[in-house]
């Protein structure tokens, strides 16, 4: 599992007054994204290294601004080229707490050749730090 903290931004915000759907896309993203590179590091263009194919969202409650969320993710085990990420966006209270999930959501990472854009083994390096399948 990787845990993050960020705040949540003003402009976040629709013109309903809490966070807009797709930026909890965002907020995964920002999770998936620090979680690969504490296991991969940063990634070459010219190389490869990992794209989403899927992805999804159920909205529990409502977020809105001002405030700070953690998001946590969680990996599956690997397929050939591929495994699954899961997300929880909790709102972080007073206390410092973030136990009440709001939105749950995650997708299929792919591991690719970014020059050739097909698929490829997931390295040893990344295969090694995933539970089992």
């Amino acid at each position: 599992m990787h845990t993050m903290r960020q705040a949540i931004r003003w402009g976040d915000m629709d013109v309903l007054g809490h966070v807009n759907n797709t930026i909890y896309f965002r907020y995964m993203e920002t999770g998936r994204i620090a979680f690969l590179e504490d296991l991969n590091g940063k990634f070459d263009a010219k190389g490869q290294g990992p794209v989403i194919v899927t992805a999804y969202c159920t909205f529990i409650k409502q977020l809105k601004y001002p405030g700070e969320i953690e998001v946590r993710t969680y990996a599956g085990g690997p397929g050939r080229s591929s495994f699954e990420v899961t997300h929880e966006i909790s709102l972080v209270d007073a206390e410092g707490k973030a136990d009440v999930v709001y939105a749950e959501g995650g997708g299929k990472v792919v591991w690719i050749d970014f020059q050739a854009e097909k698929s490829v083994a997931l390295p040893e390096r990344i295969r090694s730090q995933l539970p089992e399948a």
